[in-house]
């Protein structure tokens, strides 16, 4: 079902600051910034230089699911996306293990990957994303 790490989400109020911090100081490589209006968020993707990327997400407006969960939890780990096949199966099949999906059905993502997230309740509260790239 799952065969890899696609990218780990890291919620920030200032995406210029936190590109310098994990460019500059640690030695990623900025791949691009993308606008996410669906979910009012701003994302930088950096290479880690292998098959996992991190993902800096600042908000864009104060309702932004990304806002909220830096006003009740601070900056950090926001989610982790979890590189799958055939994401519509897996959602069926996690659902019908019992699983509480906050998409059941994939939505569009950066770079024209399918994503969809499963409920925090479901997985220890952790978000987990489901991700399936072209």
């Amino acid at each position: 079902m799952v065969i890899g790490v696609d990218h780990i989400g890291v919620g920030v109020n200032k995406l210029d600051e936190a590109i310098t911090l994990y460019c500059d100081v640690l030695g990623l490589r900025l791949e691009g910034i993308h606008m996410v209006e669906e979910q009012k968020v701003r994302v930088a993707s950096l290479s880690t230089g292998g098959e996992t990327r991190i993902e800096l997400l600042e908000p864009t407006e104060s309702e932004s699911p990304v806002a909220k969960f830096i006003e009740r939890r601070g900056e950090g780990v926001h989610h982790i996306a979890l590189k799958v096949r055939n994401i519509e199966a897996v959602l069926e099949e996690l659902k019908e293990k019992g699983l509480k999906l906050v998409d059941e059905k994939p939505r569009m993502g950066v770079g024209g990957a399918k994503i969809a997230f499963i409920h925090p309740k479901s997985t220890k509260n952790v978000l987990l994303e489901l991700c399936e790239r072209p």
